[in-house]
């Protein structure tokens, strides 16, 4: 009964001790809860809402064209001659208030290596996990030079760079995959934080015709970051066909820029750097920077700044030797346009009659189906397939001289690589021979009042593309409706050379049949003649 009572009975002191911590529990839970709302505001006040994007195409210094291995101190010498010239951008950029500026693929030593002459242009790159700033501790991963500049440059213009180098990773026989000569090389693009930190490294995946000099790597790698001013994915090039890793960082991942070093050759019609980069940041609904080599001689120009709804900055030109810098103001998180049905308005619609007779061109190796274009003012069908494209459209005048067609390509193109397109195209064919329908051509002298352009598409990743004379693009002068129709606002302001609803039917990719099979037979045959020139475009 003592103890029991003793138990129960509580003093003043206790009563006292109890209060003072029963207080300092509450303020300890009201600081740690002021704590959070201040960190909140914090990184609320330091988020933005928009960010000054700067993209540099970059007038490579090639090295001399041989296949044996040239010194190291050669090969950081060119690269340091192409740094040089990046330096001028990257400062002039931060200059100019830009928070990320994109440098090109190829960009610190150019192309046309085997895996043995690309060797001394190498460093070995680190996971970003490490937790590394080259440009204070320039020597913790090895020897690694270009690495420490350019975080060099990002840390003293509180930029962060993004540009594209080689990775070498060693390997042994323990790893059935390991290359004869005991190492991976990787096509690598890097990003150094506005303080100078590795922050991402992406290794290519889809490499293109020639890049033997490089490995895929073993699993498909999808590389994100987060800043105050956006969530970022990045890939490289010929990347930019395929699913993984491009759509995955879109669909999967949520991001809301893209960086895309390229070395890209243009490739007209339908694929011209301007054109299809554009294209593919108004139908995936992200920002887009694309920064390309520019080297007129093999046909690669063509950089941009481009947003979901328009393009916001863009050069090409074959005329100079000269570099260009753009840059522009972007949305951090930019607002996603209405959700597109792409097939919804053309699977509703009767076919148009015409009495046009249909005939075959060719567009980059695949066979379309086409309708000429008579008179000044028009409805048109064509179909391939399970594809039908309908055209409404209204030309200022007929020219003569000028000879449009629409078409249609529903199949696997299997030239470059191989990947399923569904295609609706109106454009300029060459010349007035229908049979040049296809053929690149840069220039036309042809104005439309209205065009509306749609198809039966059996995708949801649809790329719409206009493409003026002079390889121009047409900002704000076109839009896409919720049912599919690729609609004019307003007259063009030059004459057209093609307006494209480019479909990617990516679950076709991998499925082949005979016919296909024998396709690709004769396309490789054909490679034989062709390869020379396929090599240099280096995607």
């Amino acid at each position: 009964m003592a103890s029991s009572s003793k138990s129960a009975f509580i003093s003043d002191d206790d009563i006292a001790k109890y209060v003072n911590s029963l207080d300092f529990s509450m303020m300890t839970s009201q600081l740690l809860t002021c704590v959070a709302i201040s960190v909140f505001c914090v990184l609320k006040a330091s988020s933005l809402d928009t960010f000054i994007a700067a993209v540099y195409e970059h007038a490579v210094i090639l090295p001399n064209v041989t296949l044996a291995p040239v010194s190291r101190e050669l090969a950081l010498g060119l690269m340091n001659r192409n740094l040089d010239l990046l330096e001028e951008a990257i400062t002039s950029a931060a200059k100019q208030g830009a928070h990320i500026i994109v440098t090109p693929e190829d960009g610190l030593y150019g192309w046309n290596f085997n895996r043995e002459s690309i060797y001394p242009y190498l460093e070995d790159i680190p996971d970003p996990q490490v937790n590394w700033i080259p440009c204070n501790h320039p020597n913790r991963f090895g020897h690694t030079p270009v690495q420490e500049r350019l975080s060099c440059l990002a840390k003293e213009n509180s930029i962060y760079v993004v540009a594209n180098i080689g990775d070498k990773k060693p390997c042994n026989a323990s790893d059935p995959q390991c290359p004869s000569d005991g190492r991976y090389q990787y096509n690598t693009d890097v990003v150094f934080d506005s303080q100078g930190k590795l922050v991402a490294r992406y290794h290519k995946q889809n490499l293109f015709l020639g890049e033997d000099q490089f490995n895929v790597p073993k699993e498909p790698e999808v590389v994100t970051f987060d800043t105050t001013f956006g969530r970022f994915g990045i890939f490289t090039c010929f990347d930019i066909l395929f699913h993984d890793p491009a759509v995955a960082l879109v669909k999967d991942f949520h991001v809301d820029t893209i960086l895309f070093p390229t070395a890209w050759m243009n490739v007209l019609p339908l694929l011209s750097a301007i054109e299809f980069h554009s294209a593919w940041a108004m139908g995936m609904k992200v920002n887009f920077l694309a920064s390309n080599i520019h080297h007129p001689s093999k046909k690669m120009t063509g950089s941009g700044i481009y947003a979901p709804d328009s393009p916001r900055a863009f050069h090409y030109d074959m005329k100079t030797e000269k570099g260009k810098l753009l840059l522009s103001g972007l949305d951090s998180h930019p607002k996603h346009p209405v959700v597109v049905n792409w097939t919804s308005y053309a699977s509703g619609i009767e076919a148009f009659s015409t009495r046009n007779k249909e005939f075959k061109g060719t567009v980059f190796f695949d066979e379309y189906t086409f309708v000429e274009l008579r008179g000044v003012t028009g409805n048109y069908t064509v179909c391939q397939k399970d594809l039908c494209c309908h055209l409404s459209y209204k030309m200022s005048e007929k020219r003569a001289g000028e000879v449009y067609a629409l078409g249609a390509f529903d199949g696997l193109h299997t030239v470059e690589g191989s990947y399923h397109l569904q295609i609706c195209t109106l454009l300029k064919c060459k010349t007035t021979s229908l049979h040049t329908c296809g053929h690149a051509v840069e220039t036309a002298s042809t104005r439309f009042e209205m065009f509306s352009l749609s198809g039966t598409f059996g995708t949801q990743y649809v790329f719409p593309e206009v493409l003026l004379s002079e390889i121009q693009l047409a900002p704000g002068e076109f839009q896409v409706l919720s049912d599919g129709r690729l609609l004019s606002l307003k007259p063009p302001s030059g004459p057209v050379l093609t307006v494209t609803l480019f479909g990617r039917v990516y679950e076709k990719d991998h499925k082949s049949n005979a016919s296909s099979d024998f396709m690709a037979y004769t396309l490789t045959i054909m490679l034989i003649v062709i390869t020379p020139i396929l090599y240099s475009l280096s995607w």
